[in-house]
């Protein structure tokens, strides 16, 4: 895929048990991004995502809402070289 980027996403907030993993995983598969999302054990959200940049620009405006019981109170994105995934999938917590 031509211009196709990797980034890190880590979002603060109200992030986790509201279903977060799941639609952020659904957006994904649905956007064609690969990568993995996960739960932190400081109550954050980790996403991996590899996708064309305008795509990943898409999905980082969703992520900056989440699911409709979430409450994003800070996301950071850094750029980060392509690894490679095959998919999309939850990863367990760390």
């Amino acid at each position: 895929m031509k211009n196709k980027k990797s980034i890190q996403i880590n979002i603060a907030g109200r992030v986790q048990n509201v279903g977060f993993r799941y639609h952020t995983q659904e957006k994904a598969k649905q956007l064609g991004i690969n990568g993995f999302v996960q739960n932190q054990a400081n109550g954050n959200v980790y996403i991996e995502a590899e996708a064309a940049e305008n795509i990943l620009t898409q999905f980082a405006t969703w992520c900056k809402k989440g699911p409709d019981w979430a409450k994003v109170t800070d996301i950071r994105i850094t750029e980060q070289p392509l690894c490679g995934f095959a998919s999309f999938e939850i990863r367990k917590s760390l």
